[in-house]
């Protein structure tokens, strides 16, 4: 019997549905003597019904759940604010924003100089006012008293910090201490209350652990996304001390100064950069480890500013080139570029183009793990370092000084009028110090070939050549002489030390095959 949306219908299927059922009765017992009969003349037979397989299914774990996670740490995650006064320049002060693009000759740039810049009507009227730049970005509690971590370049240059709570409680806070090298910054909030806190784990995380990442995305306060660490110990060219977590955790603008966690809740590492063509989130974030953190952070707290232990040398890495031009068997070690004066490195002997091998028994291979270990120790500390130079081993004892604040570097000029001298197998033209107008000892580069083995390992005009093949140069023709000397030597490449302003570095050029 079937039933439809319209009453009247239904009457009429029921009425005609009686009508069936008197009929099928009568066929039903026709049928059912038929089959009755048969019976007698052959044995029933009954069809089995076909059995299907049963469907794949995978019995797979559950996925992770960080509710109770996200729970316990949120209260202990902040927004910060940075207030910081605008320093204009002198020369654009007066003019409005949309005007400043043009040129200084241009009737509106001397018009607003007129009326509104330095020495005009508008400033005799009435100072200017202060103008004040608002930025944001995320922390973290360390200890219920108020400390709170958070990026350096979120707060530089900042003259007002403020703390906003998960709650949306703003909370005064003063600038501690901040270390530009390592990107990190102390900030404390002077309050009676007692604060939620987290800690820095002790155990570095593996690739492939999860992490969750909370903070301020583009002042979105509170906000939690998850991943994994993807790669340990990356160097992203943001200094010597290098050393990230890379994290797909999605990680945006804002999110600086914030916690990454492992699943316990301990702090896993300090996110700082991320890599982004467009601005936003590609699923490549970094984050400063909890092991460095924690020491820094540490300095921060107990003096303001953080304390390295220093040896005072330039330092580049052994390339296979470098190890060729040295008659190197391998490329260990970290190659000495230049030994600054006054400094514990002199003090101990050492010399440009040494090669450093280990730290206190300590194997160091690169700058960034030379750097590394040791700005871990105290000044004053002393140290044994293991050396390589002209085919032996020794060991120095060095006691370690205090790094210097950094200085600028000191641009070298020269003469477009210099008489030249080429050096063809290098790809360079040079001149003498004097030529070049330059008050530095060794020869000038004035012009370098693009197509040429120096352009390719990125010499450039301006640069002083002071030793080849470890001899001092002084003219283009010693040059020219050492580089043919290192060739009859049968060396694939030749050894230069090459001055740029202040910094000083070993760069190995191939050499060409002389034609006989």
């Amino acid at each position: 019997m079937k039933l439809t949306k319209n009453a009247s219908s239904n009457v009429v299927s029921l009425s005609a549905a009686k009508t069936t059922s008197k009929r099928r009765s009568r066929l039903l017992n026709g049928t059912m003597a038929l089959a009755i009969a048969g019976a007698m003349v052959a044995p029933l037979t009954l069809v089995p019904a076909t059995a299907q397989a049963e469907p794949v299914r995978v019995n797979a774990p559950a996925m992770p759940s960080f509710v109770g996670l996200v729970e316990a740490v949120q209260p202990t995650v902040v927004s910060v604010r940075v207030r910081s006064e605008v320093k204009e320049n002198d020369r654009l002060a007066g003019i409005p924003p949309m005007f400043r693009d043009m040129p200084d000759d241009h009737p509106l740039q001397k018009f607003f100089r007129e009326f509104g810049g330095p020495g005009g009507e508008q400033k005799k009227k009435a100072p200017p006012r202060k103008r004040f730049d608002q930025s944001q970005g995320s922390g973290f509690f360390i200890s219920d008293d108020g400390y709170v971590v958070t990026n350096e370049h979120v707060v530089e240059g900042g003259t007002e910090f403020t703390i906003v709570t998960s709650e949306g409680e703003e909370l005064e806070a003063s600038l501690v201490g901040s270390d530009k090298r390592s990107d990190l910054a102390l900030l404390k909030v002077e309050s009676e209350e007692k604060f939620e806190y987290v800690a820095f784990t002790d155990d570095a995380p593996l690739v492939g652990e999860w992490v969750v990442a909370v903070g301020n995305p583009f002042g979105l306060g509170g906000t939690v996304t998850a991943g994994i660490v993807s790669a340990r110990g990356r160097d992203i060219g943001a200094g010597i001390y290098d050393d990230f977590l890379q994290i797909d955790a999605s990680v945006n603008r804002g999110n600086s100064g914030g916690p990454a966690f492992n699943v316990k809740g301990e702090v896993v590492g300090v996110n700082s950069a991320i890599v982004s063509p467009s601005g936003g989130n590609v699923g490549i974030a970094f984050a400063i480890p909890a092991q460095t953190a924690k020491k820094i952070i540490s300095d921060l707290k107990e003096d303001g500013a953080v304390t390295r232990g220093w040896l005072g040398v330039q330092i580049q890495p052994v390339t296979k080139d470098i190890a060729e031009s040295l008659g190197l068997e391998n490329e260990n070690g970290t190659l000495v570029a230049e030994v600054q004066g006054d400094t514990p490195a002199k003090a101990a002997g050492f010399q440009a183009g040494d090669i450093i091998l280990k730290v206190d028994g300590e194997e160091v291979n690169g700058p960034r793990e030379l750097a590394k270990v040791i700005a871990g120790y105290s000044p004053n500390t002393e140290v044994k370092i293991e050396y390589w130079r002209n085919g032996e081993i020794d060991t120095a004892t060095v006691k370690l000084g205090t790094i210097p604040e950094e200085k600028k570097q000191a641009s070298v000029s020269k003469s477009k009028d210099a008489n030249t001298a080429l050096v063809d197998s290098l790809g360079l033209e040079l001149a003498t110090a004097e030529q070049a107008g330059v008050d530095e000892e060794g020869v000038v580069v004035t012009k370098v070939d693009p197509d040429g083995p120096a352009a390719d390992k990125g010499l450039a005009p301006g640069a002083i050549i002071t030793e080849v093949a470890g001899v001092k140069v002084e003219t283009p023709t010693d040059v020219a002489e050492q580089v043919e000397t290192a060739r009859e030597q049968g060396r694939k490449a030749v050894l230069l030390r090459v001055t740029r302003g202040e910094n000083t570095l070993f760069v190995a050029i191939p050499l060409e095959k002389s034609e006989e």
